[in-house]
């Protein structure tokens, strides 16, 4: 018969080991395009110890939400503070992004990392190279070519990628979009193995089994304003939004 691997299951607490924490506000947050309002008037502060997940249906503004908090878009109005620091270069420089689409070298899976490593230096390459590759399953596929991985294997590269930068903060953009369950199930237990580890991940996805799987607290947004902000066991119990409730439900949100 098969062997039937369970899914990981949302870290406990008890096995966390200590991390320097990045405490998150947000303070009457907004971001309009040229024809639209996208976000407006988030205010929330972020649990530092949990898999914060951002959830709501498409055109919500999540993943705007997520690039705004890393730095990579200015908001129009309203401030982000990474430890009472708005998101600039040194802030950036503790936190990772991984889209999900990933972009990667037209190099080898070993050659992918080093050119990360590059980037931000540190001390034991070596090791940390090591750990990265054997996290993410690739330590058979080091010297393969990026692009002739599949896509689940790719964007295991992307997440290894990010993660021997050994950031305080990750951010998760829909990692497992279109993966297959094998694909799906080794990035969650990747992820599972960080956040033990004390790393804050911000976590978008619509897979609501996976944000049952992996979140510790749940961030909804609808029509890019904040409806919820609660712990997950809590959302997903017992969700307060008629929207909110809606969305769990299945039902489609205009």
């Amino acid at each position: 018969m098969p062997e039937i691997l369970p899914f990981p299951q949302r870290p406990s607490r008890e096995k966390r080991t200590a991390h320097s924490p990045m405490v998150l506000e947000v303070r009457d947050l907004a971001y309009r395009s040229e024809c639209a309002t996208i976000l407006a008037g988030l205010n929330l502060t972020l649990q530092t110890d949990a898999l914060t997940v951002l959830l709501g249906p498409n055109g919500a503004g999540k993943s705007v939400f997520l690039r705004l908090l890393h730095g990579l878009l200015r908001p129009t109005s309203g401030a982000i503070l990474w430890n009472g620091m708005p998101p600039g270069e040194a802030v950036r420089k503790e936190q990772a992004l991984v889209f999900q689409k990933p972009v990667l070298l037209r190099r080898s899976v070993k050659a992918n990392l080093k050119f990360a490593l590059g980037l931000r230096g540190g001390r034991n390459r070596r090791e940390r190279l090591h750990l990265a590759l054997e996290q993410a399953g690739l330590t058979d596929m080091a010297d393969r070519s990026a692009h002739v991985l599949s896509g689940g294997e790719q964007q295991r590269l992307a997440l290894a990628r990010a993660l021997i930068l050994e950031p305080k903060v990750l951010f998760l953009d829909e990692p497992t979009a279109n993966l297959d369950p094998a694909s799906t199930f080794m990035i969650e237990q990747t992820v599972g193995q960080v956040r033990r580890q004390g790393m804050k991940i911000i976590l978008v996805t619509h897979d609501l089994n996976q944000a049952r799987r992996l979140g510790e607290e749940v961030v909804f947004l609808h029509k890019g304003r904040l409806l919820e902000h609660d712990p997950a066991d809590r959302f997903f119990r017992k969700a307060e939004t008629p929207e909110a409730r809606a969305y769990l439900a299945g039902d489609i949100l205009i």
